[in-house]
């Protein structure tokens, strides 16, 4: 039995613009300011935490609020505190609305410090921050941001996407 040899489509031919200044917005981004990425992370309550053990990169799910400007947590002797605790790290969150068709990110860099003073500690433990998972989570840790920075975006369909190859004949799996 022979194979058949099926052509291949046309090449796309793809033109690049010169590359962006790294705080320019692409047309349809929208660069946000602080005060409205603060709002956007205090209207979710998981976010990613991003940092780098033994210099490679780990991220980790976790559940936060917004305190006072800073991203507060809560977690358990283990990999994520080892990796952030006096540590530089970064968070982000990103979110869908509907109603308007667009999305948002929001990262925030900064320094992550683990809370273990008195008062501060015990305002810490009265913040409605609750994990989901059912596992102790006794340590909190605050990232005091150096950087906040935020985009939205109108989502664009699907189709925007296809290609020449969207739907072309596969080889079979092997």
């Amino acid at each position: 039995m022979g194979s058949v040899r099926l052509p291949l489509p046309a090449p796309v031919v793809a033109s690049y613009s010169a590359p962006m200044a790294a705080d320019e917005p692409r047309p349809g981004v929208t660069n946000l300011e602080v005060n409205v990425c603060l709002a956007l992370l205090r209207s979710h309550e998981v976010g990613r935490l991003a940092v780098s053990i033994a210099d490679r990169p780990e991220i980790f799910p976790i559940n936060y609020i917004v305190d006072h400007g800073t991203v507060v947590f809560r977690t358990a002797e283990g990999t994520k505190l080892a990796g952030a605790a006096q540590r530089d790290v970064a968070f982000e969150a990103d979110g869908y609305e509907t109603g308007t068709g667009e999305a948002w990110s929001v990262v925030v860099k900064g320094r992550a410090e683990e809370i273990s003073r008195g008062q501060e500690l015990l305002d810490t433990a009265d913040l409605p921050l609750f994990p989901w998972h059912a596992a102790p989570k006794q340590r909190f840790v605050r990232i005091v941001p150096d950087e906040v920075t935020g985009r939205r975006f109108r989502v664009v369909a699907r189709e925007a996407w296809t290609t020449p190859w969207t739907g072309a004949p596969k080889s079979a799996p092997e």
